[in-house]
C-alpha cells in the first residue's frame, strides 16, 4: 500500500477520532456543567497515567519486534496473552487504590468501579494494535481506535440523555467501545490461546526489556500532560477541573496533525533501511505540521470564545483563557510530536526522557505554585511553559541521536511541498 493510501486511511481514522470524541465532550459537558466534568476528569486520570506505564510498552515493542521479524508471530501473541494477564490484574489494582486514596470522589465505589473497568479490554486492545503496526496494516490498526469513539458517543447518548445517568452514565460509556473492539480482535485472531508451555522466555525478556523503556518514556510523557489535573484536585475545585480540561482538550487536538502523520512515521521507521534518509523525510513533514497548527492556532486565538461557547456553553465561557494560553506550548510540542515517533519505531524511546523529565519537574513546581492562586489559568500556565521547554529539548536530543542538525531539521526549504508530494505518491 503506498503512503498516500495510508495517509488517506488514518486521515479518516483521525477525523473520526476528533468527531466522535468532541461531540461526546460536548455533550457530556453540556448535560453535566463544569464541575461534574471535573468530578469526571479527576476519576479518569489515574487510569490514564498509571495505564501508560502498566502497559509495559507492549504495544510499541510487538510493532518493532513484528516489523523487524525477529520472532514468530504466534510467538509474539502467544507471549502478549501471558503479559496481559498479569498487567490488567494489577493495573486495575494499583488504579483503584490510587482512586480510593488520592481522589476526592472516592466515597462512591461504583464511580470507582466504573472508572477502572475499561482498563483490561483497553490494555488488550493496545497490545495487539501493536501487531497491525508492525505489519503495516494501517487501516486495521486504525479500527481499533476509532470505533470505539462512535461507539462512546452513541452509549453517551443513550445512557446520559436518554437515560439520565448522569457521572455513572458517562463513565459506563467509556466501558463499551474499548469491550466491543476486544472481541473484534479475539474474532480477528484466530486460534488465540495461551500456551504456559511453549512460552519463549527469550522473547518475553526482549518484550519487557524494551517494552519498560517505551512504558517508562511513556509515563513521563503523560504525567506532563495529566499532573496539572491531579494537583488541580488536590489544590482547587471540580469546576476548576472541568474549566481546565475542556479549554486544554480542544487545543490538543491541532496535535491530531502531527499524530496523523506520526502514526505512519512509526509504522515505516520500524522498517525502513536509510535510517537518517528517513529522519530528513519526517523533518521535512514536521516543518508542513508546524505551519498548519500555526495557522489554525491563530483561527482558534480570535474565535476561541466564541468556539468554546457553541460546543461547550456560557458555563465554560472561562476555558477561552485556558485555550488561548496553552496555544504557545501545544505548537512547540508539535516537534516533539512527530520526531519521537521516529525514534520509537527505531526503537529508541529512551531519548524522549532527556527532554520530557525536566518539562515534568517544571510543570508540577509551576503548578504548585500557580494553581491556588490563579486556578485553571494557573494550570494553562504551567503546561503551556513545560509544552515549550520539552519542544525545544526533545530537537536538541533527536538532533544528536539521528546526526541531523537542528537547522536542516527546522530550516524551511523551497522545495519542502514538492518534497512531501512526492514522498505521498511512493509506493515505499
Amino acid at each position: 500500500m503506498s503512503f498516500i493510501d495510508d495517509l488517506k486511511s488514518v486521515a479518516s481514522s483521525k477525523a473520526t477520532i476528533i468527531l466522535s470524541g468532541l461531540a461526546t465532550s460536548i455533550i457530556i459537558a453540556r448535560i453535566l456543567g463544569p464541575e461534574k466534568n471535573g468530578i469526571i476528569a479527576a476519576l479518569t486520570v489515574y487510569p490514564s497515567i498509571f495505564m501508560k506505564f502498566g502497559s509495559l510498552g507492549i504495544g510499541q515493542s510487538t510493532t518493532h519486534f513484528v516489523g523487524s521479524q525477529k520472532y514468530d508471530v504466534k510467538e509474539i501473541f502467544n507471549t502478549i496473552n501471558h503479559i496481559w494477564i498479569i498487567t490488567a490484574l494489577t493495573s486495575t489494582v494499583a488504579c483503584y487504590l490510587l482512586i480510593h486514596f488520592f481522589n476526592e470522589s472516592s466515597g462512591d465505589l461504583i464511580l470507582i468501579i466504573l472508572a477502572i473497568l475499561h482498563i483490561p479490554f483497553t490494555l488488550f486492545n493496545t497490545y495487539y494494535s501493536g501487531y497491525y503496526l508492525g505489519r503495516n496494516r494501517i487501516k486495521d490498526y486504525n479500527l481499533i481506535f476509532w470505533l470505539p469513539g462512535i461507539l462512546s458517543l452513541i452509549s453517551v447518548i443513550f445512557l446520559v440523555i436518554v437515560f439520565k445517568l448522569d457521572i455513572y452514565g458517562a463513565l459506563l460509556a467509556g466501558i463499551t467501545g474499548p469491550f466491543i473492539i476486544s472481541l473484534v480482535i479475539l474474532k480477528r485472531i484466530k486460534g488465540f490461546s495461551i500456551n504456559f508451555k511453549s512460552l519463549n522466555t527469550k522473547l518475553l525478556r526482549d518484550m519487557l526489556s524494551l517494552g519498560l523503556i517505551y512504558a517508562l518514556a511513556l509515563l513521563v510523557i503523560n504525567l506532563n500532560y495529566k499532573v496539572n489535573i491531579i494537583i488541580l484536585d488536590q489544590l482547587s475545585t471540580p469546576h476548576e477541573i472541568g474549566i481546565y480540561t475542556k479549554g486544554a482538550h480542544l487545543i490538543e487536538y491541532l496535535w491530531q496533525i502531527p499524530m496523523l502523520l506520526s502514526t505512519l512515521v512509526f509504522a515505516r521507521s520500524s522498517i525502513a533501511k536509510d535510517g537518517i534518509g528517513f529522519s530528513i523525510k519526517v523533518a521535512q513533514l514536521l516543518r508542513i505540521s508546524v505551519l498548519l497548527i500555526i495557522s489554525l492556532s491563530i483561527v482558534l486565538f480570535f474565535f476561541s470564545d466564541l468556539i468554546i461557547h457553541i460546543f461547550f456553553g456560557k458555563e465554560f465561557a472561562e476555558s477561552s483563557g485556558v485555550l488561548k494560553i496553552m496555544i504557545p506550548g501545544v505548537v512547540l510540542l508539535t516537534i516533539f510530536k512527530v520526531l519521537n515517533m521516529d525514534l520509537a519505531g527505531k526503537g529508541k524511546p529512551w531519548v524522549s526522557i532527556f527532554a520530557m523529565l525536566p518539562a515534568l519537574i517544571i510543570n508540577i513546581f509551576l503548578n504548585i505554585v500557580l494553581i491556588p492562586r490563579y486556578g485553571a489559568n494557573g494550570a494553562a500556565i504551567s503546561s503551556t511553559i513545560s509544552y515549550s521547554l520539552g519542544g525545544i529539548l526533545f530537537v536538541i536530543v533527536y538532533s544528536k541521536t539521528v546526526k541531523v542538525s537542528i537547522k536542516t531539521i527546522l530550516s524551511y526549504k523551497h522545495d519542502d511541498i514538492n518534497v512531501v508530494l512526492n514522498m505521498l505518491k511512493s509506493r515505499t
